[in-house]
């Protein structure tokens, strides 16, 4: 069984929730392996030792627990990259760390199979519905998180004005997720570093201060 993606719980929740959430934290680990159409409930349901009845109380459908599992994919993602990222200063700290905490949760196998929502982006791009929808919510907020740290940046003057910050942001994404599909797919261990360093100099080649 894949190892369990771990985030921050409050405690004192009722019993069903916390179960619930354990639950999901197994299943964003396995779907990020073996695809969210590949995870049914009753391979869940086998790879926790749980009755499928038992899972059925959770989730009615494949497409609940689909949903379920983008939605705590979502939350553990801000948990590891965009909350921590978002204390630095804004301006270019900020970005940077938005950068470097994305790359640093593929290295760290945050989840199992790598990141997830570059993985269920490539699985779901020609396949209309909720899940879909779910997922392109997820990347829009995403992007327009990193286009936000870009144009808070320019207003520090950090970066130049007259850089077009979402296409800046959707080119800094691009370079990251080629990284991801080198280190995953092709086994190619600098994928990750080189990325860095490619960000990095793009960085440097806009920056109106020293990096």
């Amino acid at each position: 069984m894949p190892k369990t993606t771990r985030v921050v719980t409050k405690p004192g929740r009722p019993k069903g929730e916390r179960t619930r959430e354990n639950i999901l934290r197994a299943a964003v680990d396995l779907a990020s392996l073996e695809g969210l159409e590949g995870l049914t409930i009753g391979r869940l349901a086998d790879e926790l030792k749980m009755s499928k009845s038992g899972l059925f109380a959770h989730f009615g459908s494949k497409q609940d627990l689909q949903l379920a599992i983008v939605g705590m994919a979502r939350e553990i993602f801000k948990e590891r990259v965009i909350r921590p990222a978002l204390a630095k200063s804004p301006g270019m700290p900020r970005v940077r760390e938005l950068c470097d905490r994305w790359l640093s949760h593929v290295e760290e196998k945050v989840f199992a199979g790598g990141c997830f929502f570059t993985a269920a982006s490539f699985e779901f791009d020609s396949r209309p519905g909720p899940v879909r929808t779910a997922i392109v919510e997820a990347m829009q907020q995403w992007l327009a998180t990193l286009t936000r740290a870009i144009e808070e940046s320019q207003k520090a003057g950090h970066i130049q004005t007259s850089l077009i910050a979402e296409r800046f942001a959707l080119e800094i994404y691009s370079m990251a997720m080629g990284a991801h599909w080198a280190f995953q797919l092709l086994d190619q261990k600098t994928a990750l570093v080189n990325a860095r360093e490619t960000i990095l100099a793009r960085l440097r080649s806009e920056a109106r201060i020293a990096l």
